[in-house]
């Protein structure tokens, strides 16, 4: 147990470090304010979120450790997951040099919406985790494993991806960059060829996936997909 709890706080504090490298060597000061905000959006939930998970559900935490593409078994997945981590990285630095550039003209009060698009992409994140303590970081079948159907999981398929998709494209715009948003059209692909990967080994491999499938329609916005 205690050794989870080292690699989650490790892979925080990892990230942390990372991110703020990659909004401010590139202005090259810390006065940004908007940059500020973003990383407490970002860090103070995610913090609380892995806090209650370590708490209530070691187990849900060391699947969600797994994320990476190190730690997928598909060559195509592989590929996904490298893809997403450079355009997630690619989210920060790319605002950073708009704002060291000028390139966007942004109204605070569009960066304080991107900071509360990324407060609910994580309340969405949360709703999951309550309900689905088996929701991995990589694509997988559990043992005991059951189809979960409710919270979220009632409204659209694949809940996980809607929430860090609004929260992704939150980033940006709390960053201050229109230009910034555009990062996430090919992230947005990404996720798009994971989630139709995921939906076929899940049919394969989850006794009443298919049932499910005839229930919930909607894949990651209700009414349009």
């Amino acid at each position: 147990m205690q050794d989870l709890h080292r690699k989650s706080v490790i892979a925080i504090a990892r990230t942390l470090v990372i991110l703020a490298a990659a909004l401010f060597v590139p202005v090259w000061t810390l006065r940004w304010w908007q940059a500020w905000a973003c990383l407490a959006a970002f860090f103070v939930p995610a913090c609380l979120i892995t806090s209650w998970v370590a708490m209530h559900d070691p187990a849900l935490l060391e699947r969600r450790l797994k994320a990476g593409p190190k730690g997928e078994k598909e060559k195509g997945q592989k590929i996904v997951q490298a893809i997403a981590s450079l355009v997630f990285l690619a989210d920060f630095v790319i605002p950073a040099f708009d704002h060291h550039y000028g390139w966007s003209r942004v109204p605070a009060y569009a960066s304080i919406a991107g900071d509360l698009m990324m407060l609910v992409g994580f309340w969405i994140t949360f709703a999951v985790f309550r309900v689905n303590s088996f929701t991995s970081g990589i694509i997988e079948v559990a043992e005991g494993q059951r189809v979960v159907s409710t919270g979220p999981y009632a409204i659209v398929r694949h809940p996980l991806y809607s929430g860090a998709l609004v929260m992704l494209f939150g980033i940006p715009l709390a960053l201050g960059s229109w230009w910034g948003l555009l990062v996430n059209v090919p992230l947005t692909a990404a996720i798009v060829w994971r989630l139709l990967d995921e939906e076929k080994f899940l049919l394969a491999r989850l006794s009443g996936y298919g049932e499910y499938r005839q229930t919930v329609k909607y894949r990651l916005a209700p009414l349009v997909w």
